[in-house]
């Protein structure tokens, strides 16, 4: 296959990815896609970046390094903020850089600069998140320095790298250095500290906002005056960097990058999607169980509360369903509650004798227990409708499937690692406020 026809290949799958992310975010509720707009908005924005052939270039760097002016002097007029005062530059910048340069197969493709905040602008969370989202999107990296790296910059430049972009190490301010001095600064970027950091190749000096040079100008009667003149910027040898690495892999870089973009906000969608669905299967559990130890322990008649307690686990397990987006009829929901019931084996067992008794008391003094039966009932039969809707949860969450290891395995599991008397005691209080019973075992039904 020619490189030409690879390009096509990886553009196209990139491209492929990018609008499968975007189909992954359409297809989730209502309520997920109203916490997913952000994603939704960056994918739509990638694949539209993608569609156009826009390469990213992003500029990182410390304040004070010349970052900003590097950038208003490849762009060829002021347009990104300069300022001599720390902590100026707070936001990120776009600007189009207009040279000419088009991506190979795109007639109306474009050069965007991407100036961040320096390094030691903002904290450092907010400077670890801006960076992360902004060499997220870039298709290269220049990062910006006047002199021997710190740690800071070491840092953030080893953090890039992790994003597996090319990085254009750019050595700015040359004007301030003697000759010996710039040479000995480029044998230390070339050293071990930066070796799979930056490439020996990607290491660039530049001037871009060189300082005031005396001239001596003579007159034709043969006087002189002096006059102060700014030279040009030096940034000729960047400008051929940047083109010789676009040239050489452009649309595979901007394929690449779009790839891991979409694979990433894919990852961060299918978390989401877990802990919102997670989180809302567990406010159901919570008030299934608290609804049936409710139910169970103030109904009078004998059994009838158990049988009024199967009807609410069926209820849960279809509720849990639809979080999952499965749905099942009220027969099948009782049948997986029965499976799960008997998978778990003596407990079950164990917090049903628990409810059966407390219920054929009632029964035997017409309800007159029910004060002392109500809170040791309840608590059993919310405990055992926990187990129930956190193994159905499981079940829900794995495609309707308990995996190789089968329900047992899984319900044990679920029993090892739950605190029954944290559960129970959740579970107690929140009954003892619903009967309002009070210290002298009466009680009032609210």
């Amino acid at each position: 296959m020619s490189a030409s026809a690879q390009d096509d290949t990886e553009f196209w799958a990139a491209l492929d990815a990018v609008r499968s992310a975007i189909s992954q975010v359409e297809r989730c509720s209502e309520t997920e896609r109203a916490a997913l707009v952000e994603e939704l908005d960056d994918l739509r924005e990638m694949a539209k970046k993608l569609r156009s052939g826009r390469v990213e270039i992003v500029v990182f760097g410390e304040i004070s390094t010349g970052k900003s002016a590097l950038v208003n002097a490849l762009v060829g007029q002021p347009i990104a903020s300069v300022s001599v005062r720390g902590g100026w530059t707070r936001d990120v910048w776009k600007l189009d850089w207009q040279n000419g340069y088009k991506l190979p197969g795109f007639d109306h493709s474009e050069l965007v600069l991407v100036d961040t905040p320096g390094l030691n602008e903002v904290g450092g969370a907010e400077r670890a998140e801006i960076a992360r989202e902004a060499a997220e999107r870039a298709d290269l990296i220049l990062f910006v320095t006047d002199s021997d790296l710190n740690e800071t910059e070491h840092q953030a430049l080893s953090n890039l790298a992790a994003c597996h972009k090319p990085i254009i190490l750019v050595l700015n301010k040359i004007d301030l250095y003697k000759p010996s001095e710039i040479d000995e600064l480029v044998e230390l970027f070339k050293g071990p500290r930066l070796t799979g950091i930056v490439e020996p190749d990607n290491i660039v000096l530049t001037a871009a906002d060189p300082r005031e040079v005396e001239y001596i100008i003579e007159a034709a009667d043969g006087t002189t005056r002096s006059e102060w003149r700014q030279p040009a910027p030096k940034i000729d040898d960047l400008k051929a960097r940047i083109l010789e690495v676009l040239a050489a892999d452009g649309r595979a870089l901007v394929a690449l990058n779009a790839s891991m973009y979409a694979a990433d906000r894919s990852d961060r969608v299918a978390a989401l999607r877990v802990r919102m669905r997670n989180d809302k299967a567990n406010r159901v559990i919570w008030s299934y169980a608290v609804a049936k130890a409710l139910a169970v322990s103030l109904n009078h008649a004998p059994l009838l509360d158990v049988a009024g307690g199967l009807a609410i686990d069926a209820a849960m397990v279809v509720t849990l369903g639809n979080v999952y987006g499965i749905e099942l009829t009220f027969n099948n929901a009782r049948q997986l509650a029965t499976t799960i019931a008997k998978a778990a084996g003596w407990m079950m067992l164990s917090e049903a004798a628990v409810s059966i008794g407390s219920s054929l008391l009632k029964g035997l003094t017409i309800g007159a227990s029910t004060a002392i039966t109500a809170v040791p009932q309840a608590t059993a039969a919310g405990y055992g409708s926990y187990i129930v809707g956190q193994a159905a949860r499981f079940y829900f969450e794995h495609g309707a499937s308990w995996g190789e290891k089968g329900a047992k395995t899984v319900i044990a599991r679920i029993l090892e690692n739950t605190d029954k008397q944290s559960v129970v005691d959740h579970l107690r209080a929140e009954i003892t406020k619903k009967l309002g019973i009070n210290k002298h075992g009466k009680q009032t039904a609210k």
